[in-house]
């Protein structure tokens, strides 16, 4: 019956659109809840941290830290500078959102993650603003948000029956995802030059403490595309030509 409506058949694209990403971030969310368990928190912690952070790797920075018995506060500092890309994605997708009220903005944006935002503004990008946007995107944030508690509720049973289930690789899925995400968005000139700056700094400063390199990677990434705006005005080739 959902489906037969304007806004149901959006809301089951975004929900389409999301699930191979979901596939890559099924891992990922196991992980997590071994490396939780194992690592000192409760399950309930752990499934409370999925449940109301919501925050992909931030959450495994925070159980690693918490693991070390680092301070609260510098905890808090760190998960909010990995997490600064999200300000980014807020600004990409606020002129497509802006008509909304608070009690849709709020949710869509507690449940903003990278897969959403990517699947979200390309949607945006091909078809402009519509009146039904907002359906898509909870469509993939409920998605992945159902996926996410799903997966890390496994991944803390894994824990709790196997010492080394972290060690299975499986955090693999995940590069392959982020790939899978940022390169069908790859469009014009300063958008390659921005992913390959942001890129290779990454891993230059991967040994920064607190994933400080992360956001100075972003930064970078930021102004070489800033940079590259400015050398071709206008560019609409493709990165590939």
């Amino acid at each position: 019956m959902v489906a037969q409506t304007s806004a149901g058949r959006t809301l089951l694209a975004g929900v389409r659109d999301t699930l191979p990403l979901m596939l890559g971030a099924a891992p990922f969310g196991a992980i997590f809840g071994a490396l939780a368990v194992t690592g000192g928190l409760s399950p309930g912690a752990a499934l409370g941290m999925s449940l109301f952070v919501y925050a992909g790797s931030s959450q495994f920075i925070a159980a690693g830290l918490i693991a070390e018995s680092v301070s609260l506060g510098l905890i808090v500092l760190t998960t909010f500078v990995v997490n600064l890309r999200h300000a980014l994605y807020g600004a990409s997708l606020g002129p497509h959102l802006k008509h909304l009220p608070q009690t849709w903005q709020l949710p869509l944006a507690f449940t903003l993650t990278d897969e959403t935002f990517a699947v979200t503004i390309l949607r945006f990008t091909e078809r402009g603003s519509r009146p039904d946007g907002h359906w898509y995107m909870l469509g993939s944030a409920a998605a992945m948000y159902i996926n996410w508690q799903v997966w890390t509720a496994v991944g803390i049973i894994a824990g709790q029956q196997f010492e080394d289930a972290a060690s299975l690789g499986l955090d693999f899925a995940m590069v392959v995802t982020f790939i899978g995400i940022v390169v069908p968005l790859i469009a014009t000139r300063p958008m390659l030059i921005s992913a390959l700056v942001a890129g290779s700094s990454a891993v230059l400063l991967n040994d920064l403490p607190n994933r400080t390199g992360l956001l100075v990677a972003a930064l970078l990434g930021i102004a070489a595309g800033a940079a590259a705006e400015a050398l071709w005005p206008g560019e609409d080739a493709a990165a590939d030509e």
